[in-house]
């Protein structure tokens, strides 16, 4: 009996001690018909997890996770998701379905470390969301001065709240939430600056494919770094001609390498300084190779038209997929790096007035 005892209560420790065999989630959504569904991310594209019924607004989902994941949740057939940390547990999902960013997660430990600090960035965002409001405002009513200032005060808000996900990520180096907002603030650093946070990482956190990306994602900006030959490559202009990056660069002093596309606001925006500075200096050696990040080629000519582009245009159409941009780690625009004629990548991300003011120095 003795021995007995012994091997159940041992089978009692083993089975405690087990991790869950997968998750399941209670899911309560108010006014909810139909399906639930829960995907992941997947490259351009999103990749189903599980769906189940809603039954008098009550629906479960299960499966397993290799680690906690941010999957995303939603109606089916409905447009608007909602981000929930899944990991191996009895999870809760509680909510309407009109407000879908305000339902509430239990069960999930990862989750709750992403509420709280997602909580302090909503209230910032209300915050700079209302200023930004007051400065259109103020812009409409004519007061161009007063829209500025406030606009400063809008930017410096917004990068507060980049600055509180960077500091996570400093202080949780172990915590599955931080890879996430890792990938959320990643663009525009360089190689050094996101080797910095991922050297510091949990090695737990290595298999994270987040983590993976962004990886290879320094791996890609070592090779286009300050000081290294730009990559060559060639694509069509716009009469379907192929041209190659290094062709144009090879015949001028300096070469602005200048990632952009007819749909980015941005980008339209920084156009008519990148024109100006090349008015007044591409007599002196200074020209622009622009890489449209577009894929109708009839907006593509149009933006080059209203625009007054007068340098060399090419584009392979393939929107965020094009090959340049791949090999340049382009994840915004937008981008630009600035060239000798040698190639060697002597600047990067220079608009306005800082353009200005490093094509005048470089070329005197």
């Amino acid at each position: 009996m003795k021995k007995i005892f012994v091997l159940i209560l041992a089978v009692a420790i083993f089975a405690c001690t087990q991790k869950p065999a997968g998750f399941k989630i209670d899911v309560k959504l108010a006014g909810a018909e139909g399906k639930i569904l829960l995907e992941k991310r997947g490259v351009g594209e999103w990749i189903p997890v599980d769906t189940a019924d809603i039954v008098e607004g009550v629906a479960v989902l299960e499966g397993e996770v290799k680690y906690p994941s941010d999957l995303y949740l939603s109606v089916l057939g409905q447009r608007a998701k909602t981000m929930v940390f899944v990991e191996d547990a009895a999870m809760t999902v509680v909510g309407n379905t009109d407000s879908l960013d305000k339902v509430v997660v239990t069960g999930s430990l990862s989750h709750d470390e992403y509420a709280a600090l997602n909580k302090q960035i909503n209230e910032i965002a209300e915050k700079y969301m209302a200023m930004y409001q007051e400065s259109r405002a103020a812009i409409t009513a004519g007061d161009t001065a007063k829209g500025r200032q406030i606009m400063v005060e809008v930017e410096k808000l917004y990068e507060s709240t980049n600055t509180m996900r960077e500091d996570f990520i400093k202080n949780n180096p172990a915590s599955y939430v931080s890879p996430f907002l890792l990938s959320q603030i990643q663009y525009g650093k360089e190689a050094d600056e996101l080797e910095a946070l991922v050297s510091k990482f949990d090695p737990k956190l290595d298999s994270v494919a987040s983590v993976i990306t962004i990886k290879e994602q320094i791996a890609k900006l070592k090779t286009v770094a300050i000081g290294q030959v730009a990559p060559d490559f060639t694509q069509n202009d716009v009469n379907g001609n192929p041209v190659s990056f290094s062709s144009v660069y090879n015949q001028n002093r300096i070469t602005l390498l200048d990632f952009w596309a007819a749909w980015c606001s941005p980008c339209r925006a920084e156009n008519p300084n990148v024109v100006a500075v090349y008015n007044d200096f591409n007599a002196k050696g200074f020209t622009v190779f622009g890489v449209s990040l577009d894929r109708d080629k009839d907006a593509w000519l149009k933006a080059i038209a209203d625009d007054k582009l007068a340098w060399t245009q090419v584009s392979d159409l393939a929107y965020w997929q094009n090959a340049a941009a791949q090999t340049y780690a382009i994840q915004s625009i937008p981008s630009s790096l600035l060239v000798d004629q040698t190639g060697k990548i002597i600047a990067k991300n220079k608009r306005g007035d800082e353009l200005r003011a490093f094509v005048s120095d470089y070329l005197k």
